[in-house]
């Protein structure tokens, strides 16, 4: 079957299915030259002969802003394929409830490049959102990222070579773990970000991953927020609240083995008015960092800095230091329901990088957060994982 055959077979098929159905994608390698789309669908399975035997090739579309794109739909499952070299983003999912991605890989082929896509695996504004055993790489934004979601799993899966490898933004309740992230420009990433829908996420569990040399290029277009992310990066808590990130490998990573930042640190302004740009209660316990003797990045103002201040002995967890009055005490500490704690990293260095005074008074005392935090809730997905 030749690749307009399949396109339109499949395209057929995502149109006319019915609940209940299954799509089947044929082995091979199929050259498709439109986007495939499916809207307000129950009950579906999009099932491959497996992630490297499923090759849906996008690399000469002339249609379509995605390569797979779902909406308004509900229990849909795309097992056991590829998507490759797509115009746009690999797999959009928006507006869904129960989203299974399962031995799924998203790619683009060659030396990674601003011009890829932006995202891989790409589920907005869904709820219930499982990602097992999955591969993303090449994508000038995230290869894993689910937004503005609610509900959620990414587990056993790999991100290589994308700005960002795996990203929760703006969504609640969400685990990621026995994951591997690396020679991303950042590895894991939790964001709350303005002028969204959703404006904030929380309870978000990072554990159980190894992420270990992302130190790659800063490939993002211009004004992409991921574009400010510095090279280097392990793992990156950017405004958000309740996120607990424990017992993972953080190896390697050139500039900040873990960072938690205030929006301001991408000094861009703030136009929405509900949108906090704090981080708080963030819980860091029981990891293990180990980092090379190595130079931060000189490709980011923030590596720059680092340079300047500590030359190549990089503290493994840093802080902007950058607080909101709103929740401080009488003697200007953050109070105790919101609170930074970092404990039981074994010999982790940290810094309090006082960014909201210009760096000049960082602190590199750790036992001043030095505290417990009760341990966050874990997801509950109705949608299916791997057997």
């Amino acid at each position: 079957m030749n690749g307009q055959d399949i396109q339109k077979q499949l395209q057929t098929q995502f149109i006319m299915a019915e609940a209940g159905d299954t799509i089947m994608v044929p082995a091979g390698k199929h050259e498709i030259v439109s986007g495939l789309s499916m809207d307000e669908k129950e009950n579906i399975v999009i099932q491959g002969a497996g992630k490297e035997k499923s090759i849906l090739s996008f690399k000469g579309q002339k249609e379509g802003a995605e390569g797979i794109r779902i909406a308004n739909s509900k229990n849909i499952e795309i097992r056991g394929l590829t998507v490759e070299n797509a115009k746009g983003d690999a797999i959009k999912v928006l507006d869904t409830e129960g989203i299974t991605f399962f031995d799924v890989q998203t790619s683009w082929t060659g030396k990674p490049k601003k011009t890829n896509g932006a995202y891989g695996l790409y589920p907005v504004g869904c709820t219930n959102v499982m990602i097992d055993q999955c591969v993303a790489f090449g994508a000038s934004d995230a290869g894993i990222y689910v937004g503005q979601s609610h509900n959620i799993v990414v587990k056993n899966s790999v991100a290589h070579h994308n700005v960002a490898g795996i990203e929760i933004e703006n969504s609640t309740m969400a685990d990621v773990f026995n994951c591997e992230a690396y020679e991303n420009t950042g590895g894991i990433l939790v964001f709350d970000l303005p002028d969204l829908p959703k404006k904030q996420g929380g309870n978000v569990r990072v554990y159980k991953n190894k992420v270990w040399e992302n130190n790659y290029k800063n490939f993002a277009p211009k004004g992409n927020s991921v574009s400010h992310v510095p090279p280097g990066t392990g793992v990156i808590v950017l405004a958000s609240k309740d996120v607990e990130i424990y017992d993972n490998d953080i190896i390697d990573n050139r500039t900040a083995g873990t960072a938690i930042a205030s929006y301001y640190i991408f000094e861009i302004p703030i136009k929405d008015e509900a949108y906090n740009p704090y981080p708080n209660s963030i819980y860091i316990h029981d990891n293990r960092y180990s980092r090379k003797a190595v130079k931060p990045t000189f490709k980011n103002k923030i590596g720059l800095l680092l340079f300047t201040k500590f030359r190549k002995d990089v503290p493994d967890i840093l802080y902007d230091g950058i607080l909101d009055k709103d929740i401080l005490d009488e003697n200007g500490a953050m109070q105790p329901s919101y609170r930074i704690c970092i404990r039981n990293n074994g010999s982790a260095t940290f810094a309090n990088m006082d960014l909201g005074n210009g760096a000049k008074n960082i602190q590199q005392d750790i036992e001043s957060y030095d505290c417990e935090r009760a341990s966050l809730a874990s997801p509950s997905i109705s949608a299916k994982a791997g057997k």
